[in-house]
């Protein structure tokens, strides 16, 4: 996270905050309150306070929520210490928390949306990059289920392995077979057919991907609880009740990540004597 955190910080203040150096007498002390400006799930905290302490160890912090409350909004933290330094780490801390905050946010609809049903929704891997870790985190804020990291961690046999293979049954066995142990397989199905022939290969998870709403009924009937079933594919805050309904375990939204927008917050400055 340091790491990330010093990227972001060198990118953004470079050689220094001229415009500060210009305006603000060197030495001047402040107190700043970040504030959530409309209904959301905040995240990110923990990476937003470290902005704050990396630019300056001696600036004071007290956060007043936490990652995964549903606010309506109102205060999320105060500072207090060198006003130069709030303001040099100003912008990077708010990006990171509006940006991991809109994930929660964003998340938190689509598991209220199949609140009852006993779907569960996933992330993907369509993350901003070098930002995987944290807005995985804020799908788990949000109420959601983290999905594989990576490609390292988990099989996945997608349309293009099954092509290059020559077929879902053929990548399938080839996956089964290669698999380590307690390393979890899963294999994209696109027809009733792929699903016959990732079942007959023992695998465990099947990725139903952009069926139709009768597909995934006949998917579920046709599996009987034989493996577990994740639809994906193009699915909104509109239609997820409904493919949650056909009974699938899970459901997979890479929108959580790719496209959520932001939660606004904002930090204003007040002057210490």
């Amino acid at each position: 996270m340091l790491e990330l955190i010093d990227r972001a910080l060198a990118e953004d203040v470079g050689e220094g905050d001229i415009t500060t150096e210009a305006v603000v007498e060197p030495g001047a002390r402040a107190r700043a309150r970040i504030e959530q400006k409309a209904p959301g799930v905040p995240a990110g905290m923990r990476v937003t306070e470290k902005v704050f302490e990396r630019v300056d160890p001696d600036l004071r912090w007290h956060a007043h929520c936490e990652d995964g409350e549903l606010r309506e909004g109102g205060l999320m933290a105060e500072l207090a210490g060198s006003a130069a330094s709030i303001l040099a780490a100003e912008r990077v801390a708010l990006n990171f928390l509006g940006r991991l905050s809109g994930v929660a946010t964003l998340t938190r609809r689509y598991v209220d949306a199949v609140d009852g049903t006993g779907a569960r929704i996933l992330d993907t891997r369509k993350t901003t990059p070098g930002l995987r870790a944290l807005e995985k985190e804020a799908v788990r804020a949000g109420g959601g289920v983290g999905h594989r990291e990576g490609l390292f961690d988990a099989m996945l046999v997608k349309e293009n392995h099954a092509t290059l293979a020559g077929g879902v049954p053929v990548a399938a066995r080839l996956a089964m077979e290669a698999a380590r142990s307690g390393v979890p397989v899963e294999v994209e199905c696109q027809t009733l057919e792929d699903v016959v022939g990732a079942l007959d290969a023992g695998v465990p998870r099947l990725l139903l991907d952009n069926m139709s709403l009768t597909e995934l009924g006949a998917a579920v009937e046709l599996v009987g609880g034989r493996a577990e079933l994740e639809a994906s594919g193009g699915i909104t805050l509109e239609t997820v009740h409904a493919v949650a309904e056909t009974g699938v375990d899970f459901i997979s939204v890479g929108a959580l990540t790719h496209s959520a927008p932001a939660l606004d917050v904002s930090l204003l400055l007040d002057p210490l004597e």
